[in-house]
């Protein structure tokens, strides 16, 4: 057994050499293509993700990354304390996450505020359109919310974190596809009670796929394959009978609401 041993650590020492230089070169050779296609993935799955992934998911980080100057109130961001910056901005994702906790916790999480402002945020979040009031599994104050809101469906987690920024008051609030996963009814509730709770000193941004989310804007921008192709007020852009926004409008079994939506908003 020992001969053997001695045996392969001579072969080890005398081949060796033979095998390190070509395996140095593989390494560095692969890891120049591995960063190369790590690279080449990363900007495919960016350009991608427009149609598919948030718009705003990494908004945070893309303040800093953008070529010019992003003004907040007058402002460049780029010479504000980081911080004070995201406490004056709520971000709202597709999939929002919650603290493991009770909803009161969740909702003012150094109990600033009362019982009663926070269920009035519940109900412009829409949550008391979504249950009865004798319901067993209703979800009240003292609920207890699992790490992350597992315990919750993707619609309630939206509501609640619709509330949660309601009851923040930020001036600048950014929806990125948050109702997507809340019906329609509920969804034209929430949009009525943010422009009627929300202050006029607010900036509303919806990032959405969902046309009766967005007709009644100030402005519209219309995005296709990553790019600007039109902005405007919503009545406006309909008034273009060539313009994708119209087209997508057109096609929209809602149609006449949506018409109707768009002039009404133009009118008040």
């Amino acid at each position: 057994m020992t001969v053997f041993v001695i045996l392969k650590f001579v072969a080890v020492v005398i081949f060796s050499p033979i095998y390190l230089i070509p395996s140095i070169a593989v390494a560095a050779l692969g890891g120049f293509l591995g960063n190369v296609y790590m690279n080449g993935q990363l900007s495919t799955k960016r350009e991608l993700s427009n149609a598919k992934a948030p718009v705003l998911g990494h908004f945070g980080a893309a303040i800093t990354g953008i070529k010019g100057t992003v003004l907040y109130d007058g402002l460049a961001t780029n010479t504000l304390n980081l911080d004070v910056l995201r406490s004056n901005i709520t971000i709202i994702p597709q999939v929002p996450e919650l603290l493991s906790g009770t909803l009161r916790q969740n909702l003012d999480p150094f109990a600033e505020h009362d019982d009663a402002l926070l269920n009035d945020a519940l109900r412009s979040a829409g949550l008391f359109n979504l249950q009865e009031e004798g319901d067993k599994t209703r979800i009240t104050l003292d609920t207890e919310i699992a790490g992350g809101g597992a315990n919750l469906s993707v619609g309630q987690r939206q509501i609640l974190a619709l509330a949660r920024a309601i009851v923040r008051r930020s001036k600048l609030l950014i929806l990125d596809e948050a109702t997507s996963a809340i019906d329609y009814e509920t969804d034209s509730i929430i949009q009525t009670s943010l422009r009627t709770e929300l202050g006029k000193d607010v900036t509303l941004l919806t990032v959405a796929h969902r046309l009766q989310t967005i007709m009644d804007a100030d402005k519209i921008m219309v995005l296709d394959a990553g790019r600007i192709v039109e902005f405007g007020e919503p009545s406006e852009l309909l008034k273009n009978e060539k313009g994708l926004f119209r087209a997508l409008v057109d096609e929209s079994g809602d149609r006449e609401k949506l018409y109707a939506t768009a002039m009404g908003a133009s009118a008040s």
